[in-house]
């Protein structure tokens, strides 16, 4: 009973140890897990366009909102690989619905961390469908030990930074952006 309570103890001590731990570091810097998943994005160096698109689509309260969330989020250079003009048509005000409904096929309506993620994954043998606030279904697959996730248009991409705790959720950054299907667009 003693080396049960010694081992109960010795956890408890090293939970705020663990809790100390250095915040991630996503396009220049530090993401306190005390922030909010948009006030975190605002920092980051790599995200400026889809903190610009979150704004265009007034999504920021939603996204400051209590989740939890998780957002996958593409990075500049995501947005940059689109069609030329994209982004720029995206961002007009008379395109706000559809950079809304982009934006949250990137949003997914509960905490997923990557252990989660690979649980379902290999639950599912190999792939896992997953449904976002936008109303896409995302295909989780894991390769060479990153997660990869394939978009209704069959667009792949990479989680390049998983697991960055925020207050209201999790983010997990990307390498594409994710697209609804062609039928969706219309």
């Amino acid at each position: 009973m003693k080396t049960i309570l010694s081992a109960v103890a010795f956890a408890a001590l090293a939970l705020p140890a663990a809790a100390q731990m250095a915040n991630p570091m996503v396009g220049g810097a530090e993401m306190p897990a005390t922030n909010d998943i948009v006030t975190n994005a605002m920092n980051s160096a790599d995200h400026t366009t889809l903190v610009a698109a979150v704004q265009a689509a007034g999504l920021v309260e939603t996204l400051q909102g209590a989740g939890p969330f998780t957002v996958l989020a593409p990075t500049n250079e995501a947005f940059a690989a689109l069609p030329a003009g994209t982004v720029e048509a995206l961002l007009e005000p008379q395109n706000k619905d559809r950079l809304a409904q982009i934006l949250t096929c990137h949003v997914i309506p509960a905490e997923a961390f990557s252990s989660d993620i690979v649980g379902m994954i290999q639950a599912d043998g190999g792939t896992h469908a997953i449904q976002t606030v936008g109303g896409c279904t995302l295909q989780a697959s894991a390769r060479n030990g990153m997660v990869m996730l394939t978009d209704e248009q069959g667009r792949t991409a990479t989680v390049t930074i998983a697991d960055v705790d925020q207050s209201n959720g999790v983010i997990h950054v990307i390498d594409k952006v994710l697209l609804p299907a062609v039928s969706a667009q219309q």
